[in-house]
């Protein structure tokens, strides 16, 4: 029963804390949380097992608005770099049962960041919108009285207060006295003072009266020993705090206190409680009224008090209360006193925002018996009384305009610009600062607004009207004047350049452009271009006999002079200048030898027929450690990704960079600007290579092709893209018989494997225990599988192949019952398949069975009848 009651306790304070939550979470604003905060949360949610959309679902679940939660998605988005949150834990245990629901307030609680974000968080909506609510729930402010200031004179002294009295001068003593409950200190030879009752300045003059005593030299015209008094600790009072309060009671405060502190200690009046009217009675008879208005608005105590012992604090029910709402500083709920004015309220509301219509308020007031609305114009601000109720709305400026015009397009200065009376298109242009060069002169549009908001079309004879030559047409409010360019009015004019050029593209055109102009601004030639037979692809105008473009030919060598009929000929308009690939033009392809050979690494292709049998020799031969049987070839198939040409050049300029200057303390000059160009360039072939990557090639259609049908529903199954391909060899075949049919032509990225002469076979699959065996000349197959423990019961012996050193595969053979299978050599993999599963036959399956062959043997005894 205890553990129950436990459990039960947890989960209403869960409940609690769950429903607090829903209630403040609605009011939280995304934009005004820090970057920490953000990432605060996210470590509270991924602690807790919950990813980003989890969470997020969570906000909307708990009242979080929507458009709130799209900008928290955001924020997170920025911050978040990635990674997935750890999985959440679940407890299953009957033992677990507290631990769970521990987790499951904390999970509740994983907004806590963004609701204690407010300062305000535990605030009710109406709470917040009470004027001088939030001044005593504020965390970051408090009103304890400072003890660290000098000594007041006019504090009244009381039972319980430290007196420290200092003499000086001839003499020199210090007195530590302490106020009795009958109001007065002792002083040593001196006797009891009454001080209690009096004020600092009072009890001074009594007790240096007193000591004149014993210190003649303190009395007199001219006095040589002198007196100070200082409060040490001082005592408490005992306030009782009643009324509207949010903890009222009797609170014990330092003597320096004042109401203000008194009320914070309380936490200030609660929903009902009056603001301006809080009474302070001592002896039983009303001492002042405060008024928390006159703190806020004017930052004044109205009635800079000490409280005292059994000093009585009554907050009473607020008298009337209306509500502000609309553009002004400060929206919410408002106590007004009899005889303030619309003009008051709307001073403690902030005054008008830059939104607010500020000619009229309009009043709903409650009359008694039914709602009344009622129109405050602003010369009656000062003479409309506020009654209880009452709730004032401010409007907002009209979203438009009384004087604007507006002109676009081609002027010196286009804009908005302010309506005087009288003004024309010309002054308008003129406000402008002008025409610009490019303006089409011969037409311009006015468009204006009518009364009833529908568009008209003023066409104006822009030429004319700015040299008089026509008459001038009058502006009005929202008139907006087009003058277009002469360039918005015909299609962008560009030529084109591809090929083996260093920037292909497309260029702006210019008069008087050439195509050496062209190649110039593409970069110059590529050391694979021709010079020769550049084309230019020209468009056909006004060509009705099918012809789809007039084809140029041009000669350009690399000093950019140009050379044919039509060599002086500019270029027009939209032409596509075409460089061509040289055909003699060749990179180098590398093939590479590894193992067992004299000389291996990398080597180039030096012809286009060149064999394995070649590389062999460039290679040095074979060692004496060779194995030719196991040798095997790599190669690249149409799946291998071959770096471009821009990826191999960028590539090469990195390793010139980083081997400039190497051995030097600084760069020279040179140095530098050869870094420079040289980034420039890595820039541009990065660049050139990230656009041609864009474009789906063939190969790459037919690779992405296959895996949509392996991932596809009928496909065949998942599909793996391998981008090499071992090819087996016969290399003592290819040694033995050079150009022969087994003596493959080479081609780039090929890798000739050759091993070390292998003395072992490995067995794999469904064997009792796969494992390697040294290979004996004498051994078949299955005596290698004995080695292994022989066949599982799951295994498919007529399935089994084998994979020899170089590659090539041979499976098992059947002829009639018995398995043919492959001879064993030297580094031979042994790989037994496993037979495919098959699902028993159910109960339903045998009836059915056990019916159809009862059916069957009917039958036949029917036809044997």
């Amino acid at each position: 029963m205890k553990k129950l009651l436990v459990v039960l306790i947890l989960f209403t304070s869960h409940l609690v804390v769950q429903a607090q939550s829903l209630s403040d979470i609605q009011n939280i604003k995304v934009d005004n949380l820090s970057d920490a905060q953000i990432e605060q949360l996210i470590k509270r949610a991924e602690a807790q097992g919950l990813n980003e959309q989890q969470m997020l679902s969570m906000a909307a679940e708990r009242g979080m608005p929507a458009g709130e939660v799209a900008k928290l998605r955001q924020r997170i988005a920025s911050l978040k770099s990635g990674g997935g949150s750890a999985q959440r834990q679940q407890a299953t245990s009957g033992a677990n049962q507290l631990r769970q629901i521990q987790g499951m307030r904390s999970q509740d609680d994983i907004f806590d960041s963004l609701r204690k974000s407010d300062p305000y968080y535990d605030l009710t909506p109406k709470q917040k919108k009470i004027f001088g609510y939030t001044l005593f729930h504020n965390r970051n402010l408090n009103f304890n009285p400072s003890l660290n200031v000098p000594t007041p004179q006019g504090y009244t002294i009381g039972a319980g207060d430290q007196l420290l009295i200092d003499v000086y001068g001839a003499s020199q003593q210090t007195y530590d006295v302490t106020v009795n409950p009958d109001g007065k200190i002792f002083i040593p030879n001196v006797g009891p003072i009454q001080v209690g009752g009096s004020t600092i300045a009072a009890a001074t003059g009594r007790i240096r009266s007193a000591l004149t005593r014993i210190y003649s030299g303190i009395g007199g015209s001219n006095p040589n020993t002198f007196m100070d008094i200082r409060l040490g600790n001082i005592r408490t009072v005992s306030i009782s705090m009643v009324g509207e309060l949010n903890r009222p009671g009797t609170y014990t405060l330092p003597s320096f206190a004042s109401p203000f502190n008194a009320l914070f200690a309380a936490g200030g009046p609660n929903e009902n409680g009056s603001f301006r009217h809080i009474q302070v009675y001592r002896d039983s008879k009303l001492l002042t009224e405060i008024d928390v208005y006159e703190f806020l608005v004017k930052g004044e105590f109205t009635s800079p008090i000490n409280l005292r012992d059994n000093d009585v604090i009554i907050v009473p029910p607020l008298r009337s209360r209306v509500e502000v709402q609309g553009p002004v500083r400060r929206e919410g709920l408002f106590e007004v006193k009899a005889g303030e004015t619309v003009e008051q309220l709307i001073h403690f509301a902030g005054g008008f925002s830059s939104q607010a219509y500020r000619e009229r308020l309009t009043v709903t007031r409650k009359t008694g018996a039914e709602m009344r609305v009622e129109d405050v114009d602003a010369g009656n601000f000062q003479a409309f009384y506020p009654q209880d109720g009452d709730i004032y709305r401010v409007g907002e400026i009209l979203n438009r305009f009384e004087n604007r015009v507006q002109v676009t397009g081609a002027l010196m200065r286009p804009g908005v610009f302010a309506l005087t009376p009288g003004m024309g298109i010309r002054d308008l242009v003129a406000k402008a600062d002008g025409l610009r060069e490019d303006a089409f002169l011969n037409r311009a549009t006015l468009y204006r607004t009518k009364g009833d908001f529908s568009l008209e079309i003023v066409p104006v004879d822009i030429k004319a009207v700015i040299n008089g030559e026509a008459e001038d047409i009058a502006l009005r409010r929202e008139d907006v004047l087009n003058v277009p360019s002469i360039y918005d009015l015909r299609e962008e004019y560009y030529v084109k350049i591809s090929g083996e050029v260093n920037k292909p593209g497309a260029f702006a055109f210019g008069e008087n452009m050439t195509v050496a102009d062209l190649v110039l601004k593409a970069g110059g030639f590529k050391e694979s271009a021709t010079a020769s037979k550049i084309e230019i692809a020209r468009r056909v105008k006004n060509d009705l006999s099918g012809k789809l473009a007039e084809i140029i030919i041009l000669d350009v060598d690399r000093d950019l002079k140009v050379s044919g009929t039509r060599a002086l000929e500019p270029l027009q308009p939209f032409d596509h200048v075409m460089i061509r690939r040289s055909p003699g033009f060749q990179r180098e392809q590398l093939v590479r030898v590894e193992g067992e050979a004299l000389y291996p690494g990398e080597f180039a292709i030096a012809h286009a027929n060149e064999r394995i049998s070649d590389l062999i020799k460039r290679a040095g031969g074979l060692n004496p450690y060779a194995y030719p049987k196991g040798a095997t070839l790599i190669r690249r198939n149409e799946f291998y990704k071959v770096p471009s040409e821009d990826e191999i050049k960028a590539e090469n300029l990195i390793k010139v960079k980083s081997n400039i200057s190497r051995d030097s303390l600084d760069r020279t000059e040179s140095d530098k600007i050869l870094f420079e160009r040289i980034d420039q360039k890595i820039l541009e072939s990065r660049e050139e290579d990230r656009k041609k990557k864009q474009s789906l090639g063939a190969e790459d259609f037919r690779q992405q092709s296959l895996v949509e049908l392996g991932e596809s529903t009928d496909g065949i199954g998942k599909i793996e893209i391998k981008d090499t391909e071992l090819i087996g060899i016969n290399l003592e075949s290819i040694l033995s018989n050079p150009y022969g049919p087994s003596d493959l032509i080479l081609r780039e990225g090929d890798v000739l494997s050759i091993p070390r002469e292998l003395q072992t076979v490995r067995m794999r699959g469904e064997v009792l225990y796969p494992t390697s065996a040294r290979y004996r000349p004498n051994s078949g197959f299955k005596q290698y599988i004995s080695r292994a423990g022989g066949f599982t019961e799951k295994s498919r012996r007529g399935r089994s192949y084998v994979i020899y050193a170089n590659g090539d595969v041979k499976r098992t053979r059947k002829i009639l019952f018995a398995n043919i299978y492959p001879s064993i050599e030297p580094g031979a993999e042994i790989i037994v398949p496993t037979k495919p599963e098959r699902e028993p036959m159910s109960v339903q399956g045998w009836v059915g069975l056990a019916s159809s062959l009862a059916t069957l043997a009917i039958l036949i005894d029917r036809l044997s009848n």
